[in-house]
């Protein structure tokens, strides 16, 4: 069946998911960090407790949505449009947290569909809401039938130099790594796949990007303490290849910041970034 536009508000099965020590330090290695941030690449650093970085969220939580519900879409011609998180409380090391997922929005944008989905994680451990997510997946051709179009608002960034800027350089063999945190789609790691796809060569994950992206916001507005670190959300707006460089450009106003990130050559690849932190 097509894409059910009646599925809104449909909620998924409470899903869980657990991690280990390990899990959190791969996931910091895979999206950049360093020796310079041991508290989250090692777990026996003298006198240096190991954190998990807050965009881990993605990795953990999500689960539980409704897709069974949703209908069917070519998923060769889905993208990851939009993501978002918000934290309740820090991340452990290690844990297992419970998520259930609702499908809030089905927008009808002609050409594709655009669905959108948030997922609440409970900590298994405490009782208590850990995190939250909010996923919008594009999908082209799907579209047409008639629905609402959906909100188009857009943010306008200030009319000044940003407050903040922050670049890290990905490696050439950064989706090598990034995949082992479950990601294996071969569009990022195998050349033939991506030429199939209209790539060069394969592409970054765009959470890998997005990891890039909230490990500059977390070191430069937060002190890099991971517990004021509470809500991001952005749009995936092009492709990254491995190698690039990528400069975040922060606004900050209050506790709130605007952000988005660019590549070595001035293109946006994350946009619409609006970052809220304490």
């Amino acid at each position: 069946m097509p894409i059910n536009p009646n599925a809104v508000g449909a909620r998924g099965k409470p899903s869980r998911r657990s991690w280990t020590s390990k899990d959190a330090l791969l996931y910091a290695v895979g999206v950049g960090a360093g020796t310079s941030e041991l508290q989250f690449t090692t777990e026996n650093t003298k006198d240096v407790p190991q954190k998990v970085l807050p965009t881990m969220a993605v990795i953990i939580g999500g689960g539980g949505i409704p897709m069974d519900q949703i209908g069917s879409f070519n998923p060769f011609l889905m993208v990851h449009g939009e993501q978002g998180i918000e934290l309740f409380d820090e991340i452990p090391p290690d844990g297992e947290l419970e998520s259930t997922g609702v499908c809030t929005a089905i927008w009808d944008k002609g050409s594709a569909a655009v669905l959108e989905f948030e997922s609440t994680a409970v900590n298994v451990a405490t009782g208590k809401p850990l995190l939250k997510t909010r996923t919008m997946l594009f999908c082209r051709g799907e579209g047409g039938w008639g629905g609402e179009r959906g909100p188009s608002e857009k943010i306008d960034f200030p009319d000044r130099a940003a407050d903040h800027q922050v670049t890290y350089q990905t490696r050439e063999d950064q989706a090598l790594t990034y995949r082992l945190s479950g990601d294996r789609n071969p569009l990022h790691s195998d050349p033939s796949f991506a030429a199939a796809g209209g790539f060069p060569k394969p592409i970054l994950h765009g959470l890998c990007t997005w990891g890039f992206t909230g490990r500059a916001l977390l070191h430069t507005l937060c002190g890099s303490d991971p517990k004021r670190f509470k809500a991001m959300n952005s749009r995936f707006s092009k492709p990254v290849f491995p190698g690039d460089a990528l400069t975040v450009s922060m606004w900050v106003d209050g506790k709130r910041a605007l952000f988005r990130t660019t590549n070595q050559n001035g293109d946006v690849v994350i946009d619409q970034g609006v970052f809220r932190f304490e």
